[in-house]
């Protein structure tokens, strides 16, 4: 297992190719200590596991690794599927202005189609993620205040990685200097 900064990990998501509305996460509080947990799994990608907190408001630091090479049949029912409320989305800045305003227009268009017929706010989000080609979007298990069943789950699948990457995180908080993170 090798274990990496934050970015990363999401660099190799963005980078992977694969198909973007393929991505499901599960995300929630730390079990123990400062931070945040968040599980990204794709059939073809793998699994990753982050591990982040919010130093202050403009810094996020963390940590992560690839937990498995494919999101296989006895992993893909510990994430959620596209059934379920909860959406999240990995993004890429525009690299330049016309490609900025290229985006701008897609969105348009979207927004337009959508005002005029009838659609679901799954369907918009999905339109939306397409017209700024987004590289990873699905649906997500999240708790702003607790940890869901299914982070629970995954910490207990990957018993090791859990426990390397808490303490490489507690490293990085301790290097950081402080004793609680920005909220």
């Amino acid at each position: 297992m090798r274990v990496r900064d934050w970015d990363d990990i999401v660099a190799d998501v963005v980078d992977s190719g694969a198909d973007p509305e393929g991505w499901r996460a599960v995300a929630g509080d730390r079990a123990n200590g400062l931070g945040e947990d968040l599980y990204l799994g794709h059939p073809n990608s793998g699994v990753y596991h982050l591990k982040t907190y919010a130093k202050n408001p403009f810094e996020v630091h963390g940590v992560g690794t690839q937990v498995a090479r494919r999101l296989d049949d006895e992993l893909a029912p510990l994430f959620p599927t596209k059934t379920d409320g909860s959406r999240f989305a990995v993004q890429s800045p525009p690299e330049d202005e016309a490609e900025a305003e290229d985006a701008a227009k897609r969105l348009e268009a979207v927004v337009e189609a959508h005002a005029d017929a009838p659609t679901t706010p799954g369907d918009f989000f999905d339109d939306v993620m397409d017209a700024l080609d987004s590289p990873a979007f699905g649906p997500m298990e999240f708790d702003n205040y607790d940890r869901p069943a299914g982070l629970d789950d995954l910490a207990t699948t990957f018993e090791d990685a859990e426990a390397v990457l808490d303490a490489e995180l507690d490293d990085v908080i301790e290097d950081d200097g402080v004793d609680r993170g920005f909220m």
